[in-house]
């Protein structure tokens, strides 16, 4: 079998995906940094491994971080190795953390955010409305970043002033480029702030996420302390770097296809179409790194060996023709059935899909209905993804917002 270097500046993530299809079910991967992993590419293998609980996420499975070969300034170290917490952990503990999570991410409860993702959302439009007519703006700073990091922060109640430093720490946290001297303290750094948040809110609780984390650990839950900073740190880095990517990929797909972007603005196909077709075709979430082989599985006709680590290539099954038909590979917002993975499968399903949904489904009609002539500053060949192995992200979208509704033309 092949090998396929992951490229650490992401330079063709489509190609790459494709190349991985083309290996088969079950490839080898190299991922920067030179650790070899197995990555699932098609829909149906990825679903039953997902659901499969001779797969784990328990790090000491690993063959090779047994064997001492996965140093601690390895980049992805706090992808591979984030601490205790649902992310990290199978069975009976990952039930009992996921549940306390779940609980203050139901639909129902998410839905109560809703006029809260509006007045954010309109707040944005109004300081977008505000800029300079006529020159560019790079919409994923302006306007994609803001609402996700402030809704999400919201829901775990951490302060506003300390969004930069968080938007630094996870920049490098991500990033494949970040320098191996620098991964050691900046592990150290995020767990300081995110202890510092928790101690916060320990001494002043408040209606919010974090706050009802530490009452349960007082109340019989037993969370222990790591738990409950590991679990804040989760939930702020998949819940705004997700909804991000979603928005700026939901803009990128319809303005480099102009005959469905008309026919979304006129009602012709919904939202919810665009949202679920953008994130199959184009999803936020490139590879989710990383679960562990309790013995040697049969992925199609390769075998899983006991011991080695597995990445879920979604950018890879998200165009696999076995499940979607001769027309995977192409971005129709009116696809329909449109059964994707792209918020996981099975107990280890993402907690906050619903709200990602929700943000997307409030934030993008309102961009298009403000700014209807909103077009690319630069041909789609020249935007850029951010060296991020695990996250189809851009550095940025410039766009020309064109005339407001409403507004003058000059």
């Amino acid at each position: 079998m092949t090998r396929i270097a992951l490229d650490p500046f992401v330079r063709d993530l489509d190609g790459e995906s494709a190349a991985l299809r083309a290996a088969g079910p079950l490839a080898e991967v190299e991922l920067p940094g030179g650790v070899h992993v197995y990555a699932v590419t098609r829909h149906a293998e990825a679903r039953a491994l997902l659901t499969d609980s001779r797969v784990v996420k328990d790090i000491n499975v690993w063959n090779a971080w047994r064997r001492g070969e996965i140093p601690m300034d390895w980049p992805l170290i706090g992808l591979a190795n984030p601490g205790r917490s649902m992310l990290t952990v199978d069975g009976a503990d990952h039930r009992r953390l996921r549940t306390l999570v779940a609980q203050a991410l139901t639909v129902k409860r998410v839905e109560r955010l809703r006029a809260g993702i509006e007045a954010l959302t309109n707040a944005s439009l109004e300081k977008l409305a505000a800029l300079p007519a006529g020159e560019p703006v790079d919409l994923k700073a302006e306007f994609a970043y803001p609402l996700p990091m402030n809704v999400v922060s919201e829901l775990m109640g951490v302060d506003a002033a300390d969004h930069p430093r968080l938007k630094e720490l996870f920049e490098k946290f991500f990033s494949t480029q970040t320098p191996p001297e620098e991964v050691p303290q900046m592990m150290a750094d995020l767990g300081t702030l995110f202890t510092k948040i928790v101690d916060d809110k320990r001494a002043n609780p408040g209606d919010d996420l974090t706050s009802a984390l530490i009452a349960a650990s007082e109340n019989g839950d037993h969370l222990t302390d790591e738990e409950i900073v590991n679990t804040l740190q989760l939930i702020i880095a998949a819940g705004h770097e997700t909804t991000i990517s979603l928005i700026v990929n939901v803009v990128e797909a319809l303005q480099t296809h102009p005959e469905q972007r008309k026919k979304v603005l006129s009602g012709e196909i919904g939202w919810d179409g665009v949202i679920e077709e953008t994130l199959r075709w184009n999803t936020p979430t490139s590879h989710v790194l990383i679960r562990f082989a309790t013995e040697d599985i049969e992925v199609g006709d390769r075998i899983l060996p006991k011991g080695e680590g597995l990445i879920i290539s979604f950018g890879a099954l998200g165009r696999d023709e076995e499940q979607y038909g001769p027309t995977a590979g192409e971005f129709d917002a009116a696809r329909t059935p449109n059964r994707h993975i792209a918020f996981g499968h099975g107990p280890h399903v993402c907690p906050g899909a619903a709200l990602s949904r929700l943000e997307a489904g409030i934030a993008l009609p309102a961009l298009y209905e403000r700014f209807p002539e909103l077009d690319l500053a630069v041909p789609a060949s020249e935007l850029r993804n951010k060296p991020i192995v695990t996250q189809n992200d851009l550095y940025e979208l410039p766009v020309e917002l064109g005339c407001p509704f409403g507004g003058d033309k000059k």
